[in-house]
C-alpha cells in the first residue's frame, strides 16, 4: 500500500509539473502570436504573406509527426514557423477574402470561448452562453425586423443556407424526416446564377439535386431579375415539379449585388414559398442608417444568414441564421431527443437546452466574440465601421477613374469594387482578336508576384463572359486611405511592363 501511495504521489507531482511547464509553455508562445501575428500582422511596412513553394514549405515546417515529443525551444520555434509563413489577414493589405482585418474586443472572447472549451448544447454545461446566444440571435433578428423568431448560430454560411433549405422543405413536407426522399416529389427551388456556390452544395447535399436548382436571370448588375422568377416558377409547375424555395442575395461574392427583395417578395407571397435571405455578407448594412436601404424587404423573407465574422470583422467563424417562426420549427426539424443530453425532469426550463435545434452535436462558442465586440463599441460604433468601409470604396472608387490604366466593370453598389488593369501594351487594343485572351493572362500574373512579393493580396476571377478580373473588398477598419494609394500604385508596378 505504502508503494502504491508512493507512486500515486509521483504520479500526482509529475502532473504538476507538467501543468507548470505547459502554462510557461503557453505564456512563451502568446508573445510570440503577439508579436508575429498581431504587431507584426497589422504593420502595413511588413509583409502580408512569406510565399513558399508546398515542398519547400512542408520541409521547413517539419510537418511529419514522431513518436517522441519535442523540447519546449524547439516547439516555441514551431510556433514562429507557424506564425512567420502564414498569411497575415489583419494585415491592412490584406483585401484577398471577405474576412480581413482583426478586432481585439472579439480575439479576447475567442480567447476565453477557447480557453473555456464548452459545447454549446444544454444549459448544464454552458449556462452563459445558452443565454448569450439568445440575446445576440435576439437582437440581430431585431435589425432585420423581426420582434419575435428563432435561430442558430452555424458553421459558417454555407451552413446555415443548407438549413434553411432544410427547414423549407421540412415545413412543406414534415414526412421527410421519418420517411426519406422516397416520399417527395421532384422539389425545385430558385437562386441567381451569382448566388453562393453553397446553393447548389445544399441541394446535393440534401438530396435535391443540383439539376433541381433553377437559376433565374440576373441584370448587368448582377441582381435576380423578379419577373424573371415568376416565369422560372409558373415553368416548373407546368412541368409537375413542386417549387418550395427561393434562395435570394444581399451582397453576391464577385459583385456586391444586392437582390431586390420587396419584389421578390412579392412572387414568393404569390406561390407561397419561403423566402430566405444569404446575406452573409452584405447583412452587417442593417447597422446602417444610411445603407440599411440595400436590403429593403428583408423583414418579409422566412429566413435570414448573415456572417459577422465578414464585414463586422468578428473572427472566423461567426455565422448566423435568423428566422421569422415562431412554432419551433427549428428543433422539430432537426431534434433526436437524445435522453443522455436532454432529460426532461431538470431543475431548470429544459427549453434552454437548445442542442437538439442544430444538426450538430458538439457546436462551438461563436457568440461570444460578437457579443463582446457590440458591447464594447454599441451599435453607432458598427454603424461606423459600415459607413466607414463604404466611405473608403468612394475613395478608391474616384481614385481609381483618374488612374490610367484602370477600367471598372462598373459603379460599386456594395464595398466589392471589380476591375481590370491594362497594361500599357494593351491600351488601345481592345479590338485586337487576341485582345481578351491576353487581357486574361494579366491579373494571374499580378497576383503571382504580390504573393511572391509579399506586398499585397486581391483576389481575381473570371465571371459569365469577362475574363479574368480583380475583385477588392475594401472593409477592414485598418485599411487607410495610404493603403488605397498603395494599392492603385502597387497593382501598376506589378503588371506595367505585361
Amino acid at each position: 500500500m505504502t508503494n502504491i501511495l508512493a507512486n500515486q504521489s509521483h504520479d500526482l507531482n509529475e502532473s504538476i509539473i507538467d501543468h507548470a511547464e505547459g502554462q510557461r509553455f503557453l505564456n512563451e508562445a502568446f508573445k510570440i502570436l503577439v508579436e508575429e501575428v498581431l504587431c507584426k500582422g497589422t504593420d502595413a511596412e511588413q509583409k502580408v504573406c512569406r510565399y513558399e513553394e508546398p515542398e519547400a514549405l512542408a520541409e521547413i515546417l517539419d510537418l511529419e509527426l514522431r513518436e517522441t515529443g519535442e523540447p519546449h525551444d524547439k516547439l516555441l520555434q514551431r510556433v514562429k514557423d507557424v506564425a512567420t509563413y502564414s498569411v497575415k489577414t489583419c494585415h491592412p493589405r490584406f483585401f484577398n477574402q471577405q474576412y480581413s482585418g482583426v478586432d481585439y474586443y472579439s480575439l479576447a472572447g475567442r480567447f476565453l470561448s477557447e480557453s473555456l472549451n464548452t459545447n454549446l448544447f444544454t444549459y448544464e454545461v454552458a449556462p452563459v452562453f445558452v443565454l448569450m446566444e439568445n440575446e445576440v440571435l435576439r437582437a440581430l433578428r431585431l435589425l432585420v425586423g423581426w420582434t419575435q423568431g428563432d435561430g442558430l448560430f452555424c458553421p459558417g454560411g454555407s451552413a446555415s443556407n443548407m438549413y434553411a433549405m432544410n427547414l423549407a422543405r421540412y415545413q412543406l413536407f414534415p414526412d421527410v424526416k421519418t420517411k426519406g426522399l422516397r416520399s417527395l416529389p421532384q422539389l425545385v427551388l430558385f437562386t441567381s446564377p451569382e448566388s453562393h456556390y453553397s446553393v447548389k452544395k445544399g441541394a446535393a447535399f440534401l438530396g435535391i439535386g443540383t439539376d433541381n436548382v433553377i437559376l433565374v436571370n440576373v441584370d448587368d448588375g448582377g441582381h435576380m431579375i423578379p419577373d424573371d422568377l415568376d416565369e422560372n416558377i409558373k415553368h416548373a409547375k407546368a412541368q409537375g415539379a413542386v417549387p418550395f424555395l427561393v434562395s435570394c442575395t444581399s451582397g453576391t461574392t464577385v459583385q456586391g449585388a444586392f437582390d431586390p427583395l420587396d419584389r421578390i417578395a412579392d412572387v414568393c407571397e404569390k406561390h407561397k414559398l419561403w423566402m430566405h435571405v444569404d446575406a452573409a455578407w452584405g447583412g452587417s448594412v442593417l447597422f446602417s442608417k444610411c445603407h440599411r436601404h440595400l436590403m429593403k424587404g428583408a423583414e418579409r423573407a422566412n429566413s435570414v444568414a448573415w456572417n459577422p465574422h465578414k464585414m463586422l470583422t468578428a473572427g472566423l467563424q461567426c455565422s448566423v441564421l435568423l428566422l421569422q417562426d415562431t412554432t419551433n420549427l427549428l428543433k422539430k426539424c432537426h431534434c433526436a431527443n437524445a435522453s443522455y443530453l436532454f432529460q426532461q425532469d431538470k431543475c431548470y426550463d429544459v427549453n434552454l437546452d437548445i442542442g437538439d435545434k442544430s444538426v450538430q452535436c458538439s457546436r462551438r462558442v461563436d457568440c461570444l466574440k460578437l457579443w463582446l465586440m457590440w458591447k464594447a463599441v454599441g451599435s453607432s460604433g458598427f454603424e461606423e465601421r459600415v459607413d466607414k468601409a463604404f466611405a473608403n470604396v468612394r475613395y478608391l472608387t474616384e481614385k481609381m477613374k483618374k488612374t490610367e490604366g484602370f477600367k471598372m466593370l462598373k459603379e460599386p453598389e456594395f464595398v466589392n469594387l471589380c476591375f481590370w488593369y491594362l497594361p500599357p501594351s494593351l491600351r488601345g487594343k481592345e479590338l485586337a482578336e487576341d485582345y481578351e485572351e491576353r487581357l486574361a493572362k494579366v491579373a494571374p500574373v499580378i497576383k503571382e508576384r504580390m504573393m511572391k512579393q509579399g506586398s499585397m493580396m486581391v483576389g481575381y476571377q473570371p465571371l459569365g463572359n469577362k475574363v479574368n478580373f480583380f475583385r477588392v473588398t475594401v472593409f477592414s477598419p485598418l485599411i487607410s486611405k495610404k493603403d488605397l494609394d498603395f494599392f492603385l500604385d502597387e497593382i501598376e508596378r506589378l503588371g506595367k511592363d505585361l
